[in-house]
């Protein structure tokens, strides 16, 4: 049940256009103050992991690694991706309610 709420709550955030891909945005909205949440997959490269744990760390974003590659694109409707950046408060706020509940 989890899973359904976090997967359509990226999907809501991207039909909301509150929501960046790609590790090149993602870290752009990282960097610029946008992002409000980033979330990484699971499968991601090591590297990846650590670029987004320490800018994140850095800039006082707060990061959650879930999901896989597949689950996070199909989630938006888009191909495989490895990170993810909200770019809205409350949408950041929900999904991290949700990706705290284990």
């Amino acid at each position: 049940m989890k899973q359904n709420k976090v997967l359509s709550l990226l999907g809501l955030a991207m039909r909301g256009h509150y929501l960046v891909s790609g590790e090149q945005q993602t870290e752009e909205a990282v960097k610029n103050g946008t992002a409000c949440l980033a979330i990484v997959a699971e499968d991601a490269s090591a590297n990846t992991k650590k670029l987004f744990m320490n800018k994140c760390s850095f800039y006082n974003i707060p990061v959650y690694e879930y999901g896989t590659k597949e689950d996070l694109g199909r989630a938006i409707g888009k191909d495989l991706r490895s990170s993810l950046g909200v770019c809205d408060a409350g949408l950041a706020a929900a999904l991290i309610k949700q990706l705290e509940i284990k």
